[in-house]
């Protein structure tokens, strides 16, 4: 790896230094992101509020990839979640990718890795509506209401099915909750839990976190030694190489059979064939899926015929504010760029997150 980085650095064309920072009006700002979930195409309004702030710098925004190949070689601040290798190779005067998107494990290939581009991700955007739909979620699993949902479109008013089945519905009360990954997402997921009684562990890559949100707080390495005391598990930890399948078949199976997985974070977290047998034998109570390995989720997935499973559609980060916190972050940022400041939310690129 370090020869890779070296050789890479040989023919780096990203040469300027990271204080290395021109004026507004010296300064290119592209703004360039495309999905098929309209939420997080940015409006227009974002690019206007920089412009208003700083009239003298040129403020590029593309609603689609489709003239990125004209704009991205002379712009020197990029705004999207993707950005191709051989875009980045053409971008030769960029010094700063801020990411729309909190995960940024798309944009860690070597070329950039290697460079002395700054980048910034999305953290701490999300973290309210993420927080609120895994409370809705952990509500809705302890107390079957998926069940209900199904039972109403079969008019049944099924009160004893419901109570029958060998997980009853529970209270949240006194439940372990098992949070795996303990950044902004987790520990405000945890602040909302502990109100209702419930035990908080959490699970970090260092093993290092607030005390004052989590009971117990255990290195990844101890992940394992964790896993059978939780009734609860929620995956909102960063994609890395090091968190790729990260729950699989060992994992699961040293789950309680009355525990529920949540995944929140990244389909790329689990081994989706080891959940879908362990969900198929019930060797959890189940699961609540708001990500899958490939998105969206193929009809043909066994997943969305279980009954022990809750999907969502990657919508746990949807929120009617996410362009005011977006644009507000972005603002701060460009105030602290421009004044030589540290900037929010940094990257390691060597850890990726």
């Amino acid at each position: 790896m370090t020869s890779e980085r070296s050789t890479l650095g040989s023919t780096q064309r990203h040469e300027p230094a990271r204080g290395d920072r021109a004026a507004p009006a010296g300064t290119k700002l592209l703004i360039c992101v495309w999905h098929r979930f309209t939420l997080w195409r940015p409006p227009a309004d974002v690019a206007a509020r920089v412009r208003r702030r700083w009239p003298e710098m040129n403020v590029v925004h593309l609603p689609t990839y489709e003239h990125m190949e004209d704009e991205i070689g002379d712009t020197d601040i990029f705004v999207g979640y993707s950005l191709r290798p051989e875009q980045f190779t053409r971008a030769r005067r960029l010094k700063w990718l801020h990411s729309t998107a909190a995960g940024v494990g798309q944009l860690m290939y070597p070329e950039l890795r290697a460079s002395n581009v700054v980048v910034t991700n999305a953290s701490g955007v999300h973290t309210i509506p993420m927080a609120e739909h895994i409370l809705g979620t952990l509500v809705a699993l302890a107390r079957h209401f998926p069940a209900a949902v199904r039972y109403q479109l079969e008019r049944r008013w099924a009160q004893q099915e419901i109570w029958d089945v060998p997980q009853r519905p529970r209270e949240l009360a006194g439940q372990t909750l098992l949070i795996i990954g303990f950044g902004a997402i987790g520990r405000e997921l945890a602040r909302r839990v502990k109100a209702l009684g419930m035990k908080v562990w959490a699970v970090t890559r260092s093993g290092n976190a607030d005390t004052d949100l989590a009971e117990r707080i255990l290195p990844a390495s101890r992940l394992d030694e964790a896993l059978p005391q939780a009734d609860f598990v929620v995956l909102a930890a960063p994609e890395t190489p090091e968190t790729r399948r990260l729950i699989g078949a060992r994992q699961l199976a040293a789950m309680k059979p009355t525990a529920f997985l949540i995944n929140v974070a990244r389909g790329s977290l689990v081994d989706e064939a080891a959940l879908t047998e362990a969900l198929q034998r019930r060797a959890i109570a189940g699961a609540a899926l708001d990500v899958a390995d490939r998105e969206p989720l193929p009809p043909e997935s066994p997943l969305w015929g279980l009954e022990n499973v809750f999907i969502t559609p990657h919508i746990s980060a949807a929120s009617e504010y996410l362009w005011d916190r977006q644009t507000e972050l972005l603002l701060e940022n460009l105030e602290r760029w421009f004044s030589g400041r540290e900037l929010l939310n940094q990257v390691d690129l060597q850890r990726g997150y």
